[in-house]
């Protein structure tokens, strides 16, 4: 049913503004009547931060930024959703227009500005669905107008620690002016202390809950040092590789749109993404897995996500242009990788080639 609603109603969609397109897209994920798909190939299950994965692919968060429909992306097929960001108090974002197509990209450039219904809303939700099962994450940020944002990250975790199945600590959006510079060394070292001690207050009621860290794909690789020593250090549990890029690509086709502010995703991405991932994994040797982000539309796309070091991979931006038939595509896809290479599991393949992706020259 939503397949036959997807191929009717994504060329209709496409005619819109982005920003309604993508809410009537959310609305009619939560009205359309769904049936739970069949089970995954047992070759596609990942066990990462202590949770079993039925297939590694994720849908990333700013796509329910609110906790609206994560059951119906599970139906559809996803292995696991991220709901958010969600900050402590509803704001309204940034003005639009805050969203941009780039069609012949293939690629979208969003300042949103972590529009949200806030903590309480999206709790509200969240505890309706907790006996559903599923893995179900939260990403966390702070408010614009935020005085002490460190705080903000804090009350983030003992809000949802209790309802997640892991929490996303975003320090990377590129549309809450100031938000990245809580990458720079001594900043997240104070930030991921203050995290993870809320996260072990909160533990005593809810039990454990994984703490990952959201990067920029922008980061200079001096930084990046620091912040995957601080990462280390502080024994976080894994890492999101990567947010959306302020860079704008040489190759970008699309010149009514590509000059706009914001965080560039989709296509255009998957090289630098790709690159950060890979280097990430090199210097993390192995202490926590990986999500890969950043311009997956395919099989391929996703599997060399894999084989550049992700035990996990997430996307949205190739729901745009692929629909939602793109999950189960990227799943047949990754079984015949692994038919094909001999593997048994993705487990054997993750950071076969980020040794290769380090040593080609920086993505241009």
């Amino acid at each position: 049913m939503i397949g036959l609603f997807d191929r009717l109603a994504r060329p209709f969609l496409r005619t819109l503004d982005p920003e309604t397109a993508h809410h009537l897209a959310l609305r009619a994920l939560r009205l359309a009547p769904l049936q739970a798909g069949g089970e995954d190939d047992e070759r596609l299950a990942v066990r990462a931060f202590g949770l079993s994965f039925p297939n590694p692919i994720g849908m990333a968060a700013g796509f329910d930024k609110n906790g609206e429909a994560p059951d119906a992306l599970l139906q559809l097929g996803f292995g696991f959703t991220e709901v958010g960001t969600v900050t402590p108090r509803a704001q309204s974002g940034n003005p639009r227009p805050r969203l941009f197509r780039l069609e012949a990209d293939e690629g979208i450039i969003n300042r949103l500005g972590f529009n949200n219904d806030g903590h309480a809303a999206a709790m509200r939700r969240l505890a309706a669905r907790a006996t559903r099962g599923g893995i179900v994450g939260v990403n966390i940020g702070a408010n614009k107008d935020s005085i002490d944002r460190t705080a903000d990250y804090v009350a983030g975790i003992a809000a949802f620690a209790p309802l997640a199945s892991y929490l996303t600590v975003n320090v990377s959006s590129p549309n809450t002016p100031g938000l990245r510079d809580l990458q720079q060394a001594a900043a997240l070292d104070d930030l991921l202390a203050r995290v993870l001690e809320a996260r072990d207050r909160a533990a005593e009621q809810a039990g454990p809950t994984p703490v990952l860290l959201k990067i920029a794909p922008d980061l200079a690789l001096g930084d990046l040092d620091d912040v995957i020593g601080v990462a280390r250090r502080r024994r976080i549990d894994g890492m999101i590789v990567s947010n959306t890029t302020v860079t704008r690509p040489a190759s970008l086709r699309d010149s009514a749109h590509s000059k706009e502010a914001g965080g560039l995703s989709g296509r255009p991405l998957f090289q630098i993404a790709t690159r950060m991932l890979a280097e990430t994994y090199v210097r993390v040797e192995g202490q926590f897995p990986l999500v890969g982000v950043g311009g997956i539309d395919s099989g391929a796309a996703a599997f060399a996500k894999i084989k550049a070091g992700a035990s996990l991979v997430q996307l949205y931006s190739g729901l745009v242009f692929r629909g939602v038939g793109l999950v189960r595509t990227i799943k047949d896809d990754l079984v015949t990788f692994m038919r094909l290479g001999k593997h048994d599991s993705l487990a054997e393949v993750v950071g076969l080639d980020a040794a290769h992706w380090t040593a080609e020259p920086w993505p241009e």
